[in-house]
Formats: structure tokens, sequence, C-alpha cells
């Protein structure tokens, strides 16, 4: 593994840590500074949209103004979310400092760090091990998240056992997570130029226009709207809101809820790692698409398991096969793109992602804190995806990348 590839999956790691860190207690935070379920649901709501945007500005530049100067201002945005969030309990500091900065209500990623390093990875490694270093990554970054869950949990457990008050003891976990974006920033700033696009594939193109792409912009957009649809559906069942079900329905108390999280991305991670070998036999959209159906059934039942065990066991189970879909997805769209559209290519599918997300909290922050519709963003969650799984296959079974078309 080559310097700036390591790099690239310890701010992997890094920042996946800050992210299941900060999921594990955001929407309990929230909660105990006694807003509603529709303030936090525009909060979020706020959160991934303004991600979207700054996500995307970023992003369909990098290639061409520095894949470095992104993430360091990436990290930089990160740092003052968190420490606004920790500063005040003011409605509206928060809305603009969700919308502004890099805040992950759902432990997945945001802001422009996937795209650029998805773009630097596909440059440095080949196309040969695109697939099985994107699972690799995915792993880690599971890793990493659950990791961030898990000690997030017990960091408040300690803190309350120890007298603190509960919104205390979250906001202390918020403070950590600012720091995390001091830290990337120290580690984006020792990449070297190899991650940036040479010169010579730098083509000529308005992306004020065009979004930095040329060629690529149908199958952009056609996937776009897809993954805004999985998006959509999976910001019914962010982290944050998976926690706040299972404290309610079940009386979890952080700690447990913190290795609940940490359980689910741990398998999650697992899952992952069999996305190579598993493409490399069948496909990338075939195995996008048949690993990530059953674990939408699995996902519709959980709201309707009787006891804690039974929906833990159902949860986790859902998470062991529910990743295998991620690395294929992001290693698919760096193969039907040019070279020096992959960031902008990467950046516009999140994009769509983070407008999909972030109209869910809206609808699910009310049905969450309902006695009679509490598990009702599981089924829509589900159903949803189901749908996405079905239309992406229908689309896109034939559209084979380069190195399925070489052995066909």
């Amino acid at each position: 593994m080559g310097h700036d590839v390591a790099l690239l999956f310890a701010t992997r790691c890094l920042r996946m840590f800050g992210y299941g860190f900060l999921s594990t207690v955001l929407v309990l935070y929230l909660t105990s500074l006694d807003y509603s379920g529709a303030d936090i649901g525009l909060l979020l709501t706020l959160t991934l949209l303004g991600d979207a945007a700054i996500s995307l500005w970023l992003t369909t530049h990098a290639d061409r103004i520095g894949r470095r100067r992104v993430l360091v201002a990436g990290a930089g945005l990160m740092f003052a979310a968190g420490l606004a969030f920790v500063a005040t309990p003011i409605f509206a500091v928060l809305a603009v400092a969700a919308a502004v900065g890099v805040i992950s209500p759902s432990g997945n990623e945001v802001g422009p760090f996937l795209a650029v390093e998805q773009a630097s990875l596909s440059q440095l490694v080949g196309s040969s091990r695109r697939t099985s270093v994107f699972a690799r990554y995915q792993l880690v970054g599971s890793f990493a998240t659950a990791a961030g869950a898990l000690v997030a949990g017990v960091v408040a457990q300690v803190a309350i056992d120890r007298g603190a008050a509960a919104v205390d003891a979250y906001r202390l976990v918020i403070v950590g997570y600012a720091l995390v974006g001091i830290l990337l920033a120290v580690l984006f700033v020792r990449l070297g130029p190899e991650v940036e696009v040479p010169q010579r594939d730098v083509r000529d193109v308005p992306i004020r226009t065009r979004l930095g792409l040329h060629k690529s912009q149908r199958i952009v957009f056609d996937l776009s709207l897809l993954f805004a649809l999985d998006a959509f559906a999976g910001g019914f069942v962010i982290a944050s809101f998976i926690a706040f079900w299972f404290q309610q329905q079940f009386g979890l108390d952080p700690a447990a809820l913190g290795l609940l999280l940490f359980g689910a991305n741990v398998l999650a991670g697992l899952s992952a790692l069999a996305a190579g070998p598993l493409a490399a036999r069948f496909g990338l959209v075939n195995t996008m698409v048949f690993t990530h159906l059953p674990s939408n059934v699995l996902l519709l039942l959980v709201p309707f398991m009787p006891t804690v065990e039974l929906a833990v066991t159902v949860l986790l189970v859902r998470f062991a096969i529910s990743q295998m879909d991620v690395p294929t997805r992001q290693s698919y769209t760096m193969a039907v793109v040019e070279p020096d559209e992959r960031s902008a290519a990467a950046g516009v599918t999140g994009v769509a992602r983070s407008l999909g997300v972030s109209a869910s909290p809206l609808i699910a922050g009310p049905l969450f804190l309902s006695a009679a519709f509490a598990g009702a963003p599981f089924v829509i969650a589900g159903g949803l995806k189901i749908v996405y799984d079905l239309l992406l296959y229908r689309k896109f079974q034939a559209v084979k990348p380069p190195e399925e078309q070489a052995t066909s």
C-alpha cells in the first residue's frame, strides 16, 4: 500500500470514527435541548441539504482546483459545525451551522470527502484492483464507525454515571467530533501530488453548466436519480433515529445503544469485504441488486419483532448483508466515467444521495416520536429500497463496466 493510499485509508478511518461518534448521541442531544420532533427533522434536513450544496460545488471543482485543497476545506467545515453545536443551543445558530458545516446524523459519509477520495484511489490503484480496494475502504470505514459509536456510548454513559446532566454528556461527545476535523486537516495536507489529476488528462469543460462532466452526463444523471431514491429510503432509518427508536421502544441506555451500533457497523463492514469476489464472479450490478434485496426485507421486519432480542437480531442480520452494494456501487460509478470526471461523477451522485436523504427526516422525525407510528419508518425504508433495487437492475443490467466488457 503506497503512502497516499495508506493516508486515504487513515483519513477514512478517522472521519468515520467521528461520524459514528456523533450519530449515536445527536438526536438524543437535540431532544435533551427540548426540541420537538418537527424541529429535529428540520435541523437534520438542513444539515443534509447544506451538505449537498457545498459538496456539489467542491467536488465538481476538485479535479481542477486541487483535490487536496478540497479535502482540507471539508475538514475545516467539519470542525466549524461541531464547534457551533456545542457552543449554543439557539436553534437559528444550529440551523446555520447545520446548513454550512459538515455534520453526519446518519453515521454515513457526508461532505466532499468520499467523492474525492474515491477518485484519488481509482487513479492510484487502477481498474483491476479498484473494487477490492473499495471493499477494504468500506470495511475500515464501517469498523471505524462501529468503534466511534461504541466509544460515544461509553463516554456518554460514564459521564452520566458520574453525575453529569445528559445534555452535558452528549455535548462532550460532540466536542470530540469537532476535534476530528482538525486531525483530518493535518492528514490531508500530507497527501502527495499523485492524488491530483495529471494536467494532460484535464479537459476544458465548462464546470458551471456541465458540473465537471462531458461524455458521462447521461449515465451519471440516471444513476443519480436512482441513488437519490435509495438514499431517501435510507434517511428514514439513519443511525440517530435507530438509536432513538431502540431507546424509546425497549429502554436501552447509551452504552447499550453504542454497542448495538458497534455491532451493526462491524457486520456491515464484513459484508462489504465479500463484494470484491462476488463482483468478480457475477458482475457489479448483479452484486449490487441481489445482495441488497434480502437485506431490505429484513429491514421491513424490525418493528414487528415483539422483544428487544429479536429486534436486535433481525437488525444485525440485515446489516450483515446490507453493505455489499456500497463498494460495488462506488466502483461501478468510477468505471463508467472518464478519469477526469471521477471526482465530479462521485460528487454529483453523492449530492443526489444527500438530497434524497435530506427530505426523509422531515417525515421520519414526527413518526419516530409518535407512539402509534414509531415503526413506520422501517417499513417505508424497506419498501422504497426494494423498488430501487428493481429499477436499478432493469436500467443498468446491460451497461457493463470496461473490465466486464473485456471478459464477456
